[in-house]
């Protein structure tokens, strides 16, 4: 019987072929078949839809076509015949209808601006070309437009406007300056989509002359400049913070229209300080991955290749520190045609059938239109083999007159699409393509493909014989493929032979005959061997090869698969190849190829290069594998295997390892055995029943392993009863009716025989009952239901066959399941222990009532309300767990005077019992915290007034506050120390009779009825008299500098720095006169000691003073350092201020300027050092000196 096999031939390919019919005749892509046959025009090249010229270069309308006679051309131009020869301007190209419009010689581009189409026609039909709109490129000069300077506030947002000519195409914008340069871009400032230039908040080095916007014209590489755009920034202190407002898009939502295919851009950009931060979101849905790319620092969101899927509504959201805004564009994908099917090419026999399918979708739904040879098939002559329904065409019983050339046209409003198909009826008698005598060579044992490549219409049957008069080839032995070609899948020396095929149809016969014949397989008879040279010494393979004697074989040498090293050492032979003086690098695989025109063959040997000893070498490897293995004293539960040993290389054996097979239960899976010293050969084994074994034997020495022997014969053992039971018996309920008995199955050769099944038996525990059994099979759990709640039971699981039981099974205990304990602890009781800890104590619960394994018991408790406020807060429960039959615990963690409640469950497996009922019980009061705040305000020449709040957490009554405070002189030595008690219902004071211009350090705490509690430190300095009083600077954000009045005019402060600046000229005077002597300055040797500060100078921009700088991280605060307006002092001024005196933090400033600082030091009372003041010798602290 004839197989049939679709494979394409390697000697010809298939061009204008139809899916749907296959009936469809297939044209082979062959040149001189193609010469004769007749064929419809195709349109091979036309220019774009849309094309853009240059108005200064010619205009070329491409329209090229290919067809049998060679087509002729035509062209429409808007909807009309454009006669060429009466334009002396346009010309056509020999043999083409490819248009070239002369501009370059007094044509104008914009006189031949239109829609142009081609036809290309011959006998059997006509092709059309798309609709190709003609438009110039235009790159017009910006309008002249006068710009005024933008004066902008620091801070506020701008946006500079490019509004660039309108051309043809749209032009590339960018910005730059004077020099060419391109102005950077930021998240700050950026460049929109159209073009414009967005601040979204300018600063002061945004201030400049030449902004410029460029329009780049690609098409006529054109670039027009705007004029200069002018931006100046004044600056406001302070700058103003602003939330996000965005600037594009306005509004809060937008729509946006984008084409399937294209890539959709949606923008963002935000006014605001500090610069808002761009987020995208898709409402409903995720943005596609792998399409979505953010680009403007993420103020555009790019997608690309959008499809009808991506519409939706996108969201942005601006964000900075002040709040946030948000825009929802909601973006639709619409949908120019696009295929679903394309008419194809149809070539038919006459009288056969077929169909033209053209189907495309888009969005809206395109509209199908036919046209036939460019003419709307409702109007275009009519053929009674045609038949239209919608967007398919179908033929019947076609005759040479039906060729033509079918357009398929899908529009929407978005475009259109227009493809060319055309129907071709051929009537032609075989031919075969295969050229005549052609000869086959195969090597034997291989498959053989002879060709008969043809082709005919209506198309030819193909029959093949062997031998000028045989008989048609038939049977199994050969193989008919669908384009012609005899496939003989094992050719022996008799398929060599003469091989006819003859091609008939209803117009004619035809045949052609090739030759095969069949060689002798190349074969490699003498290999090269592995080889072991000691180093100098010589090496040489042997490649002996066998071939057919009409092929002419190569011999190819290779050192690990590449050439071999252009060295002379090598000496390739007929046959061999010789090393000479072999060295290290030598050592690797050399391999042996053989080529002939029709097969190859190789084989390989590896070269170990040694260092010669001065002994011969001895080679050690594993052992080989042992052979001749052999059973003997077969019994049923034992049998005798023996072996020879294999070669031991050098090496001994130093014992032997047994694995068998079991080929019933898990065929090809080697087990372990047992193993035996090197020396013995022979050992007894001991089996199991129903196991069908086989057995291998594996060599070990010092270098490692043999490979396994050749199996033993099988031996099957006899059935017998299981030896043993199901292990990991357990019976544990899931539910608290139920009693699930699991246990771990036999494994197949353990069940000694076939119908292996187990028997579950259970009774209940300490119950006058009997057994209840069951037998189940293929199962490792059995659930018995009906049971009582969380009682024992006694479980065993015994195995059987068809050949009987095992062994009784022991009795494992188990329980049916759990449920919820019934019943709650009693007796709850609560002793507290202190402010923070208590114990509870309560009843066990009757076992019985458990219902269960007893896990432990759990305390649920919760603080109610604090005893002082009285106001109750959000119910946090805490849990504590108590394992085991433990009937007490400490419950940590707890408020000082706070009353709390607490309940205790007993827990099971199953889960948590009943809550007792709640346990109030109530802590005792402990020390507070400190104060909430210490504000010391309103200094004068002899009074402070403090205000405080109270404790955060009083953890009591307060019985009353202790304000403790001593004076601090300039040398940082702390003076006697004042004590008050204030009643608790206070909460400022005003302290007089203080000492004007002197700094005081304060400590404040409560205390309740057990004690004080931590303490809150602060300082202040009282003022030297109205002149000098600080005032607090008012402002937000950075911290700014106070403000002071301005003393140097006073009478009193002009004669003191008279008085300082003579004794410093005095001073000078002495010094030099005792430099110029030679002697020593003792004033320097004092500076030295007592580190006296240096005079800085007073700054220009606002008259402050200068901070002293001091290189020692111990020293004071610089009191001339500028006081922030935030009342804090920066890390880098707090951390060296009298670093001596207490557990503080970062000092403060309160509202009027004063100072309120805590000190971190070793004790609390501790004075300073005396001789380390770092001020700076402002007016003030030049008078504090004096105090």
């Amino acid at each position: 019987m004839m197989k049939k096999m679709n494979i394409p031939t390697s000697k010809t390919s298939l061009v204008l072929f139809l899916c749907q019919i296959i009936s469809a005749l297939d044209v082979p892509l062959d040149s001189k078949l193609l010469e004769e046959l007749s064929q419809p025009p195709t349109i091979t090249q036309q220019s774009p839809k849309d094309y853009i010229v240059d108005p200064r270069e010619n205009i070329v309308i491409q329209c090229e076509a290919k067809g049998k006679p060679p087509p002729s051309f035509s062209w429409t131009r808007n909807g009309t015949h454009f006669d060429i020869d009466k334009d002396s301007q346009v010309t056509m190209k020999p043999n083409s209808g490819t248009l070239v419009i002369n501009i370059m010689n007094g044509g104008k581009a914009e006189a031949y601006e239109g829609v142009y189409q081609c036809t290309a026609r011959n006998e059997r039909g006509a092709a059309v070309s798309n609709n190709i709109m003609i438009r110039p490129s235009r790159s017009p000069l910006w309008t002249k437009e006068k710009l005024e300077p933008n004066h902008v506030r620091e801070g506020d947002s701008l946006v500079l406007h490019c509004r660039p000519p309108v051309g043809l195409p749209p032009p590339i914008i960018f910005w730059m300056d004077n020099a060419f340069q391109r102005l950077p871009q930021s998240e700050r400032v950026s460049q929109g989509l159209n073009g414009d230039l967005y601040f979204s908040n300018v600063q002061p080095e945004d201030t400049r002359e030449d902004y410029i916007c460029y329009a780049r014209f690609n098409h006529t590489q054109t670039i027009q400049q705007k004029q200069p755009i002018s931006v100046k920034v004044y600056s406001t202190k302070p700058v103003t913070e602003r939330q996000p407002v965005l600037l594009t898009p306005t509004g809060s939502t937008s729509t946006k229209v984008e084409l399937r295919g294209n890539v959709l851009l949606l923008e963002c950009i935000a006014a605001g300080l500090p610069t808002p931060v761009i987020r995208w979101i898709k409402e409903g849905g995720e943005l596609p991955a792998n399409r979505t790319f953010f680009e403007n620092f993420k103020k555009t969101l790019k997608i690309i290749d959008v499809s009808e899927a991506d519409s939706g509504n996108y969201k942005c959201i601006a964000r900075n520190t002040l709040g946030s805004v948000y825009h929802v564009i909601s973006v639709t994908v619409k949908a120019a045609p696009y295929w679903i099917t394309a008419p194809r090419n149809l070539v038919l026999s006459p009288g056969e059938d077929g169909t033209l399918i053209c189907r495309a979708n888009g969005n809206p739904k395109p509209s199908i239109s036919w046209l036939a040879n460019g003419v709307p098939i409702a109007i275009a002559p009519e053929d009674p083999s045609r038949k239209v329904d919608g967007d398919t065409i179908i033929f019947s019983h076609v005759q040479e007159r039906s060729s033509a050339v079918y357009q398929c046209n899908a529009s929407n409003e978005y475009g259109y699409l227009l493809a060319n198909a055309f129907v071709n009826v051929l009537a032609e008698p075989p031919r075969i393509l295969t050229p005549a005598n052609k000869l086959y060579q195969v090597i034997a044992d291989s498959p053989a493909l002879l060709d008969c490549a043809y082709f005919g219409s209506p198309k030819p049957e193909i029959e093949w014989f062997k031998g000028v008069k045989g008989s048609i080839l038939r049977g199994n032995e050969y193989v008919f493929h669908d384009n012609g070609t005899l496939e003989i899948p094992v050719a022996q020396k008799n398929s060599a032979g003469t091989y006819t095929c003859v091609a008939r149809n209803e117009l004619g016969k035809i045949q052609n005959e090739v030759h095969l014949e069949i060689k002798d397989p190349t074969m490699i008879i003498k290999q090269p061997e592995y080889k072991v040279i000691q180093r100098y010494g010589h090496a040489s393979f042997e490649c002996i090869i066998k071939h057919d004697s009409t092929l002419l074989p190569t011999v190819t040498w290779l050192k690990d698969n590449e050439e071999l090293p252009d060295d002379e050492r090598f000496l390739v032979g007929k046959d061999n190849l010789t090393i000479m003086n072999v060295t290290d690098k030598d050592d690797g695989t050399y391999t042996c190829v053989v080529n002939t025109t029709l097969d190859s063959v190789s084989a390989s040997a590896v070269l170990t290069v040694v260092a010669a000893p001065p002994t011969p070498a001895i080679i050690y490897a594993r052992p080989n594998p042992p052979f001749d293995l052999e059973l003997t004293g077969q019994l049923e539960r034992s049998i005798t295997l023996s072996w020879i040993p294999g070669d031991e290389n050098n090496s001994p054996i130093t014992n032997f390892i047994i694995e068998y097979e079991d080929a019933l239960h898990e065929p090809g899976v080697w087990h372990y055995q047992t193993e035996v010293p090197g020396t013995q050969t022979t050992v007894k084994l001991k089996l199991s029943p129903y196991v069908n074994y086989s057995f291998r034997v594996i060599a070990v020495n010092k270098i490692g392993r043999s490979q396994p022997s050749e199996p033993s014969d099988q031996y099957l053992t006899k059935s017998a009863s299981p030896d043993e039971n199901p292990a990991n018996v357990q019976g544990i309920g899931s539910e608290p009716d139920n009693l699930v008995i699991t246990w771990e199955p036999l494994k197949g050769f353990q069940s000694n025989g076939p119908g292996l099944q187990y028997k579950v038996s259970w009774r209940q525990k300490d119950v006058d009952d009997e057994w209840t059994s069951v037998i189940v099979a293929n199962v490792s759990k059995y659930i018995v239901s009906g049971t009582p709640t969380f009682v024992p039971y006694e479980i065993k699981v015994q195995a059987l066959n068809d050949l009987g039981y095992a062994p009784e099974p022991s009795e494992v205990i188990g329980h049916s399941g759990e449920d919820l304990p019934m019943v709650a602890p009693g007796n709850v009781q609560v002793h507290v222990i202190n402010s923070t800890l208590a114990k509870v104590h309560w009843d066990p619960v009757p076992l019985k009532t458990v219902r269960g394994h007893l896990q432990g018991y759990k305390v649920y408790y919760w603080k109610v309300q604090s005893l002082s406020r009285r106001s109750r807060r959000h119910v946090e429960k805490k849990i504590l767990t108590f394992r085991g039959n433990k009937t007490f615990g400490m419950l940590p963690g707890l408020e000082p005077y706070s009353s709390y409640k607490l309940n205790v469950r007993v827990v099971n497996g199953k889960g948590e019992g009943p809550a007792s009922p709640d346990k109030v019980f109530n802590t005792p009061e402990g020390v507070p915290s400190s104060p909430s705040f210490l504000k010391i305000t309103n200094p004068t020449l002899d009074s402070l007034t403090l205000e405080w709040g109270s404790p955060t957490h009083p953890n009591g009554v307060l019985t009353s506050y202790t304000l403790k405070f001593q004076p601090i002189n300039n040398t940082h030595e702390l003076g006697p120390l004042v004590e008050i008690r204030i009643p608790a219902n206070e909460s400022s004071l005003i302290l007089k009779n203080l000492n004007y211009s002197t700094r005081y350090k304060f400590y404040f705490n409560a205390q309740t009825s057990v004690g004080s509690g931590s303490q809150i430190t602060e300082e202040a300095v009282t003022i030297m008299d109205e002149a000098g009083i600080l005032r607090p600077a008012v402002g937000a954000g950075k911290a700014m500098a106070s403000r002071q009045v301005d003393i140097a005019t006073q009478g009193w402060f002009i004669g003191l720095m008279c008085a300082v600046a003579l004794l410093i000229l005095i001073l000078l005077i002495v010094c030099f006169i005792r430099r110029n002597k030679g002697g020593k300055y003792p004033v320097k040797e004092k500076e030295d000691a007592h580190a006296d500060p240096e005079i800085q100078p007073m700054k220009e921009d606002d008259g402050t003073f200068g901070e002293y700088s001091d290189a020692e991280d111990h020293k004071p605060l610089k009191k001339g350092s500028r006081t922030p307006s935030d009342r804090t002092v920066k890390k880098e001024d707090s951390d060296d201020s009298l670093v001596d005196y207490g557990e503080g933090v970062n000092g403060q400033f309160n509202e009027d300027g004063s100072f309120i600082g805590q000190y971190s030091g070793k004790k609390e009372k501790e004075p300073a050092e005396g001789n380390e003041s770092s001020e700076a010798p402002s007016p003030v602290n030049a008078m504090n000196s004096f105090v």
